[in-house]
């Protein structure tokens, strides 16, 4: 049972995910927080990061530490991204059995699902076709680690569950063009609009992809919810159940920038548009009785004014 005074440790904290958990985790009143940057804690080093268990003794953990990026980033570094992903979460996972760790959350992505499968999509899609050629290798990392924690639970009797986000966005994200997840790369692109007199926009692919979004806090809200909450199931699907097409967001963004959604748009259809739909079946985390509580519009709006602060910083 996770109590105020528990200690908790969220590995990758200074990032998109793990830096909201811990925000929530402050705001819910719990004090006992366990963090380490990367300069105190190498966490693709299984020695010291099972050293570092063993003398913090964490009560739960969570696991929101990965190498990320876009999708030509995964494209054109998959060799680093199933490397690291796979050195960080064994380590932490086989470290938290090691260390008499019983309970935690490991942040999967919901890239682990096949590129062709059923939508929307369910838990149980998991392994059921081929993954998307673009993100296969950083899929097969995160696979491994819902995998991992599965096996654990069945064979030393943990209690470690896998929540499966869908695209997440919000403060602290990375809103590099080429490097950044696509929600983030276009807020940057439509800032650039104000000061541009070039008034027209290059939007990768052909626009007609479908996507499903979330705003961070509510990954970490489900996170702090799920910590305390009692499951059969390990693996539960965290989203709004909502898809819209890369051209409905972009221009939903314009009109919250920029006051207009009337873009010239330009298609770069020499980058890769990823899978043509993903939406998540989010039913089971609603029979635990978690939503998402953050609308679109909103997001966009929170979303922007942290990205101004971190722009002037």
């Amino acid at each position: 049972m996770i109590k105020y005074n528990s200690k908790i440790f969220i590995a990758g904290h200074k990032g998109l995910v793990g830096s909201a958990i811990l925000r929530k985790l402050k705001e819910k009143g719990y004090k006992n927080l366990i963090i380490a940057d990367r300069k105190k804690l190498d966490l693709t080093n299984q020695a010291k990061v099972i050293k570092f268990l063993k003398s913090k003794k964490p009560d739960f953990m969570f696991i929101a530490a990965a190498k990320v990026g876009g999708i030509l980033h995964n494209l054109r570094h998959k060799a680093d991204f199933i490397t690291e992903n796979l050195q960080i979460q064994t380590n932490l996972i086989h470290g938290a059995y090691l260390c008499g760790i019983k309970e935690l959350i490991f942040l999967g992505s919901s890239c682990v699902y096949p590129k062709d499968c059923k939508q929307p999509i369910k838990e149980n899609y998991l392994l059921s076709g081929k993954l998307e050629d673009t993100n296969d290798a950083y899929a097969i990392a995160k696979i491994a680690g819902v995998k991992m924690c599965q096996s654990y639970n069945d064979q030393y009797n943990t209690k470690y569950k896998c929540l499966m986000p869908t695209n997440t966005y919000g403060p602290n994200d990375n809103y590099d063009k080429i490097n950044s997840h696509f929600f983030p790369a276009l807020i940057n692109k439509v800032h650039q609009l104000k000061s541009s007199k070039n008034k027209t926009i290059i939007l990768w692919g052909n626009g007609t992809p479908k996507r499903e979004v979330i705003h961070v806090d509510d990954i970490a809200d489900a996170c702090v919810y799920f910590m305390k909450k009692k499951t059969k199931d390990f693996l539960i699907n965290i989203g709004t159940g909502k898809d819209y097409t890369i051209k409905f967001y972009l221009e939903l963004i314009a009109k919250v920038i920029l006051g207009k959604k009337n873009l010239k748009i330009k298609y770069d259809k020499s980058k890769p548009n990823g899978v043509p739909r993903k939406v998540m079946d989010v039913s089971l985390a609603k029979k635990y009785g978690w939503k998402y509580k953050i609308n679109l519009k909103t997001s966009i709006k929170i979303t922007y004014q942290s990205f101004l602060k971190e722009l002037n910083k």
